[in-house]
């Protein structure tokens, strides 16, 4: 004879009702609060960037200042043209901070085309520069001493390039070993100034300077490029972390599908740890965002993959907290069906009723007692699993007269029948081996404070449950 009797109720149709009218899914995004937020923390991220490269461009203004007149005048228009770029580019994503769309995204793609054709053209033309002056120096070749000023004057600047690039732009980022190599270039045409060969001399340090210089621009546009990519990437992870601040509290839907005033789900309380979690994600995306290490490439994926990832996950997060929430009623809903079965069929009273440990998320216990005979009744009701939409309903007897399997069978059939007759995919009732647990009476100690039952985390007075919160 058993007296722990378990009857499966498989509730997956009105599960997925209830997913359709709570729209949990649907993260809430059209919080002016939370537009304004990711508006402000954009631009702060943007200035953040841009002071950086206003700070990089100036030291290079100052380094331009300090080359000879020729040099000078060749890199004028160059360094004038790259601040230019960047003050464009930082205005367009200040002007798009909180909405960056694709049309914006063409739009920086195109002034970043318009900027390199240009810059390109006056690549060429300082080529062609760089031709007129050698010749002028093959005119000279009689003057020794000239050309051995003019090799020295093209050295010293094509080393205060290699500096301004060593100290100033992540070079090895793009271009890997680029300014090694030119500096050994810059050796040999020292050492062949120094034999006194200054017409090799001064056609490598020309040739190597020019080099320099074009990895100084390349870096520089490879660089705005990583900082507009960044700007997208801190942008979508500073929506993200927004959204999960904005789903923290959602609104309760009651059964006629309006939303109960005073009460809201807390998703923190209910997710059991899962918004917490995201919110950690999020929180280290953003960090790989904000790192100035993190490549173009990375930068893209976090915008592309990652960022639409974690929202998706949020609404994934948001959707089992609030189911796990009407779980929590259903189960209690449950236990009442029971209740009243049991009371018609063998006149047992309700008499006692709570969650394991006082935590609704938990499973929930109800006790029931036959008052002329004394016999007792636990209903023990959990989730067949973890998120499952099945409960698992235990009627476990506590009998002190001679009660036959027979009659257990027969409550057990008639808990069936009437759970049926609800409308609800009841199993048959299973027997299980063993002896119910006598502990498993004290229905009140779930409420006593004390390691038994600790205190349930997100409660607040004011509610009526842990994780409801009134409003």
């Amino acid at each position: 004879m058993s007296g722990r009797k378990r009857i499966q109720v498989d509730e997956s149709e009105w599960y997925r009702i209830q997913r359709k009218a709570q729209q949990f899914k649907d993260v809430q995004r059209n919080l002016p609060r939370l537009i304004e937020e990711v508006r402000a923390q954009t631009r702060a991220d943007v200035d953040r960037t841009f002071a950086g490269v206003r700070e990089r461009q100036q030291r290079h203004e100052e380094a331009v200042r300090g080359l000879s007149d020729r040099t000078r005048q060749l890199e004028a228009d160059t360094t004038r043209r790259l601040r230019e770029q960047a003050d464009r580019l930082h205005r367009t994503l200040d002007e798009a901070a909180g909405r960056l769309r694709e049309e914006t995204r063409r739009r920086l793609a195109e002034q970043q085309e318009e900027a390199c054709r240009a810059l390109a053209a006056e690549r060429a033309e300082r080529r062609a520069g760089m031709a007129r002056l050698s010749r002028d120096v093959d005119a000279m070749k009689e003057d020794r001493a000239r050309a051995g000023e003019i090799v020295r004057t093209w050295l010293a600047d094509a080393r205060t390039m290699a500096g301004l690039i060593a100290g100033t732009l992540p070079h090895e980022r793009y271009a890997p070993g680029e300014l090694d190599r030119l500096i050994a270039r810059l050796g040999t045409a020292e050492h062949n100034a120094a034999e006194g060969r200054f017409e090799a001399a001064l056609a490598l340090a020309q040739e190597t300077y020019h080099s320099l210089s074009e990895l100084r621009v390349d870096t520089e546009q490879r660089e705005l490029e990583r900082c507009s990519a960044q700007k997208e990437a801190v942008e979508a992870l500073v929506r993200v972390e927004a959204l999960v601040r904005g789903n923290e509290q959602r609104p309760v839907i009651g059964p006629d599908g309006e939303v109960l005033a005073g009460y809201a789900l807390d998703v923190g309380y209910w997710s059991e740890g899962e918004l917490d979690a995201l919110r950690h994600e999020a929180a280290d995306a953003l960090a790989r965002a904000r790192d100035d290490a993190t490549g173009t490439a990375d930068l893209h994926e976090l915008r592309d993959q990652e960022a639409p990832r974690l929202e998706q996950d949020l609404g994934g997060t948001v959707e089992r907290a609030g189911m796990r929430h009407l779980a929590s009623q259903i189960r209690v809903n449950l236990a009442d069906a029971v209740a009243h079965s049991l009371g018609e069929y063998a006149y047992y009273d309700l008499v006692d009723g709570e969650y394991e440990n006082a935590d609704p998320r938990g499973r929930y216990y109800a006790r029931l007692r036959n008052e002329a005979g004394g016999n007792e009744i636990v209903v023990d009701i959990a989730q067949a699993g973890r998120d499952s939409e099945r409960c698992v309903v235990r009627v476990l007897s506590y009998d002190h007269d001679t009660t036959s399997e027979a009659d257990l069978r027969d409550r057990a059939e008639a808990i069936q029948q009437a759970l049926a007759a609800d409308g609800l995919r009841a199993s048959a009732p299973v027997s299980e081996p063993g002896a119910p647990d006598p502990g498993l009476l004290d229905v009140a100690r779930h409420r006593r404070p004390g390691p038994a039952a600790p205190a349930s985390p997100g409660y607040r007075e004011e509610a009526p449950r842990p994780g409801t919160a009134a409003e």
